[in-house]
């Protein structure tokens, strides 16, 4: 007698414009409510700029620049994710702003159908699958591959400037 193992692994889902999409809830430390970030000169284009999160200054991205989605208003629903991601072997935190937090679902790893590679918009390299939830698909991110070391390289140097300057 086989024994079956299901593997199912929490998500928290966000909306980014018409678009569903979920990142491990392992990936996510906190959910802040929108505040005033402080611009950086000469930041990346994607970069909204820092915010003091309880003494530490966090980058923040505009998820949709970095999606290559059109800038919007923030609404009250607007918030940032704060993300502990590990990039070759180093710990990065980082917030991403995003339309509005949905819910965290349990999603059984027999359910993800593989990300299509042609026709969509976002690089298919940091979504790691698709499933269907409530007659609409949930992009899967893999959260650790939408940036590259490069990016997180400039974002971190970025902060460390901003807080030497405020220090």
């Amino acid at each position: 007698m086989e024994t079956v193992t299901v593997t199912s692994q929490s998500y928290l889902t966000f909306r980014l414009d018409d678009e569903l999409f979920a990142t491990s809830v392992a990936d996510v430390s906190e959910i802040l409510e929108l505040s005033k970030i402080t611009k950086v000169p000469r930041a990346p284009h994607f970069m909204r700029g820092v915010i003091n999160l309880r003494g530490t200054v966090l980058p923040v991205v505009d998820t949709r620049l970095k999606f290559g989605l059109e800038k919007t208003p923030d609404t009250v629903n607007t918030c940032i994710l704060v993300l502990n991601l590990t990039i070759d072997g180093q710990q990065i935190m980082l917030g991403a702003v995003v339309d509005s937090v949905q819910e965290v679902l349990e999603i059984d790893a027999a359910s993800v159908q593989p990300a299509p590679s042609i026709g969509s918009r976002y690089k298919s390299g940091f979504i790691s699958g698709m499933v269907k939830h409530h007659d609409q698909f949930i992009m899967l991110l893999h959260i650790g591959l939408v940036f590259s070391t490069e990016e997180l390289s400039i974002l971190q140097n970025t902060s460390d400037q901003e807080s030497i300057t405020h220090s």
